[in-house]
């Protein structure tokens, strides 16, 4: 079976977007025929605009997200305002369907694990219908060893034996975000947590890839 990778979180705002458009780019760069998904978005367009861009065109836009809303709430909830419920069915029928002419497919979640995303269904129901590997996006700062571990605790065993952590750190480093993954491994496997460095606000994707940490940190999740 051709490779599905999840990127979910432990909340919104955490970095998904960033880690997807940097693993689009980078398996683009590697001559992978990668596509990637963000298939709901809530308060606009600008995620999956990124991850557009990353793919350089091998997806449209209506491709890489079919169903967004305005309102800048959960998805579900936005989904109401416009009286457009979104079901799990669909959404599963597109990226399966799209999927079939890529080596790689990555699919962005909304928010954290169990952030309902429509009707039925959360982050956690698609990683398990599309039998894909989990990759939870943290951001590496006080508080986080908690939220991973119960992000974790969600995942059933065979897909928590699988995930890989992308620690994401801030911009302003705090008292325990030099500490949080030698922690963290005292729960969960060290080689796979991974740490990202601060990109920056705006950074250009082909300029951080240029950067043998971050390279090294994308080859080891794929």
């Amino acid at each position: 079976m051709k490779p599905t990778i999840f990127i979910t979180a432990t909340d919104t705002g955490a970095g998904k977007t960033v880690l997807t458009a940097l693993l689009a780019a980078f398996l683009r760069s590697q001559k992978v025929r990668v596509a990637a998904f963000k298939p709901v978005c809530s308060g606009g367009r600008a995620d999956a605009e990124k991850i557009f861009t990353a793919l350089g065109g091998a997806l449209t836009l209506d491709e890489i997200n079919p169903w967004h809303f305005r309102a800048a709430i959960a998805p579900v909830l936005a989904a109401r305002l416009e009286k457009k419920p979104i079901a799990r069915a669909p959404v599963l029928a597109h990226l399966r369907a799209t999927r079939k002419n890529f080596e790689v497919t990555l699919v962005e979640g909304a928010g954290g694990l169990l952030s309902p995303i429509g009707e039925d269904f959360d982050s956690r129901d698609l990683i398990l219908a599309l039998r894909a590997a989990p990759v939870i996006v943290a951001p590496n700062q006080l508080g986080v060893v908690n939220h991973l571990r119960l992000t974790l605790e969600a995942l059933p065993d065979n897909y928590r034996a699988q995930a890989k952590i992308v620690l994401m750190s801030p911009a302003k480093p705090d008292s325990a975000t030099k500490t949080n993954a030698q922690l963290l491994g005292e729960f969960f496997p060290p080689e796979r947590i991974f740490p990202l460095p601060w990109l920056g606000k705006q950074f250009s994707l082909e300029t951080v890839l240029k950067s043998p940490p971050v390279r090294r940190t994308l080859q080891k999740l794929f």
